[in-house]
């Protein structure tokens, strides 16, 4: 079982920045993909960033230039820096991981940390 444990989120003023790190555990063999989703009231869970296993790296439309997604692989921990933060950056964040353990392939999910940006 792998366990994934987010920091980082927190309230900020428009303009202004924040880090996420999301750390995974537990019996982890390889992780192929991590990525960053965000869920805001009233509205679906959307993919925010990506990041391959070679760090290859994708965004929505809504984050690129702002936003930059790294992972740190022999600390199986994925980052999201964020800047230039708007109000409509207001969400709870997620990290989900892919990858195996020794047996089976996983996929997990952090328990979320609310970013709020707001004056």
């Amino acid at each position: 079982q792998v366990q994934l444990v987010e920091s980082g989120g927190g309230l900020v003023q428009p303009g202004g920045s924040l880090r996420l790190s999301c750390a995974a555990s537990g019996t982890i063999l390889s992780i192929n993909v991590m990525d960053w989703y965000r869920q805001a009231p009233g509205k679906e869970r959307e993919l925010v960033a990506h990041i391959t296993s070679t760090g290859n790296s994708d965004y929505a439309d809504s984050v690129k230039g702002r936003f930059t997604i790294s992972r740190d692989n022999a600390k199986n921990t994925v980052y999201l820096q964020m800047n230039s933060l708007k109000p409509e950056d207001t969400a709870v964040y997620y990290c989900n991981v892919r990858g195996r353990n020794y047996n089976f392939p996983f996929d997990s999910w952090g328990q979320g940390t609310q970013v709020t940006v707001s004056s």
